[in-house]
């Protein structure tokens, strides 16, 4: 009969690791669009896109107006509902975990709506707020995020009372308080004057450089060259290319693949009768 063998608790063996299942999402995946289609009436706004957002990426998406760029944004963050298709942040499902998808998040939509009858720190400290944090915390990010988007001398003034770009940028401020891993803006930097969109581009370079991911939609073709480096473009509800902006553009100018692929162009002379005015 074998004797009981008895360990010290620092002598234990270490448990057997369980065998890794496969993922339902890849592992460096930010956001990870599947079959994606909206159908309006007779319509088909987004026709089954498939997308995955490396994690720590700076992630362009381009197209027409109408390529269904804002729609399938609105899908992946959910705030529109799909016709069919999944959508997963940091492997979490949208549609059915959407709080836990939601906390992982920060959105800027196309065409901001704000509560404009609060002041610009007001409106900072209530988005923090709606986000569970603590007012401590939330005082403390609204202070740094004023100074940040250059809002500090307005932080006293009503929303409504913001040119188009201050709104824009206090906008983005309450997408950035809860401190996602993942922002999605769409157009960020329309209306928003040069000292302040140098000033924002540092700050999403930055949190990209800590390990964060930025998504951006833009009509802006050198803005996207410059500050993405992945790339989708996107036409008539589907993805034409999509990868680092390196292979998507091969030789060529980022606009000019884009033109390449989506078409459209139109050449001519110009208008004759505007080139025939009197003196």
């Amino acid at each position: 009969m074998s004797e009981t063998t008895h360990f010290t608790p620092e002598e234990l063996p270490a448990p057997i690791p369980a065998p890794e299942l496969t993922p339902a999402v890849p592992q460096g995946a930010a956001l990870e669009i599947r079959g994606l289609v909206k159908a309006f009436k007779d319509k088909i706004a987004v026709d089954g896109i498939n997308l995955t957002i490396p994690r720590g990426s700076f992630y362009g998406l381009v197209g027409r107006n109408g390529a269904g760029k804002t729609t399938s944004l609105s899908m992946a963050t959910g705030m529109l509902k799909p016709t069919a298709g999944e959508v997963f942040i940091d492997g979490i499902d949208v549609w059915k975990q959407p709080l836990e998808a939601k906390k992982r998040v920060g959105v800027l939509p196309d065409g901001v709506f704000l509560f404009e009858k609060l002041t610009g720190e007001q409106l900072i400290t209530y988005a923090g707020l709606l986000h569970g944090l603590d007012r401590k915390t939330v005082a403390d990010r609204t202070a740094d995020l004023l100074r940040a988007m250059d809002l500090e001398s307005a932080a006293g003034r009503r929303v409504s009372d913001y040119s188009a770009g201050m709104t824009k940028k206090a906008a983005l401020a309450c997408a950035m308080i809860h401190a996602p891993s993942l922002l999605v803006l769409d157009e960020p930097f329309e209306a928003v004057d040069p000292v302040s969109a140098s000033n924002i581009q540092d700050i999403l370079r930055a949190f990209v450089a800590h390990g964060g991911t930025v998504i951006l939609s833009s009509h802006v073709m050198d803005l996207v060259q410059r500050l993405c480096d992945h790339v989708a473009i996107m036409n008539e509800g589907r993805i034409l290319a999509e990868g680092t902006v390196h292979d998507v553009r091969g030789e060529l100018s980022l606009e000019d693949r884009f033109v390449e692929l989506v078409g459209g162009r139109v050449k001519s002379e110009g208008i004759s009768w505007l080139q025939s005015f009197s003196n």
